[in-house]
């Protein structure tokens, strides 16, 4: 069982992963899923074990838009229902126990998302990283990291670890000095507003002290799983914090860019920025995985400072959002 925050929008996949006719096998949530794109172009999720002996579905293959058992050749559509056994016959009724669980699944952005949750026939819409759309491109990567997904998560929101663990990339500058941070809470969205100067002997102003105007860049975090750093408004990063099971997460990590027009020279430009930004991930990755816990809770046995408020927000955030829920997965 993985603990995370039920009844939420999941991103799992990017979309270029999952091809129409094939079969995309994968660990998400702690759970053995299995995707794949009908003729329509419609994206189906269903677990992976089939309801007759318990054979994976992921050795069968795609037959009518249906997947089927590479055991006995039984096919399940995209809701988890049996529509075929083979040694019944065509015309052969198929009892309601024939079949597993699917799950509600959605793209937007390029990424899939999953909704884990209670069935419902409304479900809410699926929230976007604000100001990214089509007038940007981008390049990307993945990268398997050996924690829970809330130790990723809260690397990304930890506005004071980039003049020490990116002391030669983004970090430089030596700004240890953290003001504020001013974070902003709201409808499962949060922003984090960073000003860190240089040390002079001076103290750190409080977050009622600082103005946004004067802040470099902004962070937003979109619950459950997916970040993006505003650069500037033709610049930023993003990354989706997938959890594979309790121990590990999968981040799918992307450049945005819009501020080259000619599609070969900004097609090129994001794809020779990638070493770089492979390179500021391993710097993080090197740090968190030696983290104690491997995952984090609202309290634990840790001492926090000011600079820690987006953190701290972020697990008040989860904590009520787990409650609210009934907090874990089945």
């Amino acid at each position: 069982m993985v603990r995370v925050i039920y009844n939420q929008w999941y991103v799992v996949l990017d979309s270029k992963e999952i091809k129409r006719e094939k079969i995309t096998a994968v660990k998400r949530l702690n759970k053995d899923l299995l995707f794949w794109r009908d003729n329509s172009n419609q994206i189906h999720c269903i677990e992976r074990t089939c309801a007759h002996r318990g054979a994976d579905l992921a050795l069968g293959k795609i037959v009518n838009d249906h997947v089927q058992c590479p055991f006995h050749g039984i096919e399940y559509d995209g809701s988890g229902k049996a529509v075929l056994i083979p040694s019944i016959g065509k015309n052969g009724v198929i009892r309601s126990n024939f079949k597993v669980k699917s799950y509600h699944v959605d793209e937007k952005g390029d990424f899939v998302f999953m909704w884990f949750g209670e069935e419902r026939k409304d479900l809410p819409e699926i929230k976007w990283l604000e100001g990214i759309d089509e007038t940007f491109n981008y390049s990307s990567l993945a990268d398997i990291w050996p924690v829970h997904y809330s130790r990723s998560i809260e690397n990304q929101l930890d506005v004071s670890h980039l003049p020490f663990v990116h002391y030669n990339t983004i970090g430089r500058g030596g700004r240890t000095l953290v003001n504020g941070p001013i974070v902003e809470y709201k409808d499962g969205i949060m922003n984090v507003w960073v000003n860190n100067v240089s040390d002079n002997g001076q103290r750190p102003l409080k977050p009622e002290e600082v103005k946004k105007e004067n802040c470099i860049g902004r962070l937003q975090f979109i619950f459950p799983n997916y970040w993006q750093n505003i650069i500037n408004k033709d610049l930023r990063v993003v990354a989706a914090f997938v959890p594979i099971d309790d121990s590990n997460t999968i981040i799918y990590l992307r450049f945005y860019q819009r501020f080259l027009k000619v599609p070969f020279i900004r097609n090129f430009v994001t794809k020779i920025s990638m070493p770089f930004n492979k390179k500021v991930l391993n710097q993080d990755k090197r740090v968190v995985i030696t983290q104690k816990p491997i995952k984090s809770e609202l309290r634990m046995n840790e001492n926090l400072y000011q600079g820690d408020l987006p953190i701290i927000v972020y697990r008040r955030v989860r904590e009520e959002l787990k409650k609210s829920a009934k907090g874990v997965s089945e």
